[in-house]
């Protein structure tokens, strides 16, 4: 049926290629849109197209930040500077942020590396970060997800910066291997934060 409604079938295309949306709710999602009010789609469009436009990465930690300001983190003066928690994305800042244990800095690697997947070291931010480490950064805290492509970029970044007099640390294992930080409990992300051991 789909395939004599071209115009249908072209935003399910689209859909389609969004990631973590499942397919049993693809077109659940297809006819929120097409039955939302008229302005609150044309505020919903805007307002990724604005945000498409006006969010760029930090180039120094890789947040994002808005086009025409300041890092939040970067050059907030409160946070640690000296303290650099490494994670796999922003989602994974957001979980950790709503802890209200962490005051230091951030760095977003973009993802791990996963051979199967043609991701390398190379595609990640992993150069910046070990450019980053100067004398004025004590620690490196690992906070990468514990999955076997987490493990592998953490000892490949260990590799890298083991010869820096710096402490590397990980998060405590209060963290079920194989479990995702975004959807981690507050008290567990922090538990895990403050109770984080060497790498």
């Amino acid at each position: 049926m789909i395939h004599q409604l071209p115009t249908l079938q072209g935003v399910v295309k689209q859909l389609q290629q969004v990631p973590f949306l499942a397919s049993k709710n693809l077109y659940r999602v297809l006819s929120h849109f097409l039955e939302m009010d008229p302005a609150k789609l044309d505020a919903f469009c805007a307002a990724l197209q604005a945000a498409k436009q006006k969010l760029v990465r930090c180039s120094r930690c890789f947040v994002w930040q808005e086009k025409d300001r300041q890092c939040l983190f970067c050059y907030n003066e409160k946070r640690d500077q000296s303290t650099i928690c490494v994670i796999e994305s922003w989602q994974e800042l957001l979980a950790i942020e709503r802890t209200e244990g962490y005051k230091g800095l951030y760095h977003v690697l973009g993802g791990t590396i996963c051979p199967l997947d043609g991701i390398g070291p190379e595609d990640l931010t992993i150069q910046p970060l070990i450019n980053r480490i100067d004398d004025s950064i004590q620690e490196v805290i690992l906070a990468m997800n514990q999955t076997p492509e987490g493990e592998v970029t953490s000892a490949f970044i260990v590799q890298k910066i083991s010869h820096k007099n710096i402490k590397i640390s990980c998060l405590a294992k209060g963290v079920p291997v194989g479990s995702s930080l975004e959807f981690i409990d507050r008290l567990t992300m922090f538990k895990a934060l403050s109770e984080r051991r060497p790498f």
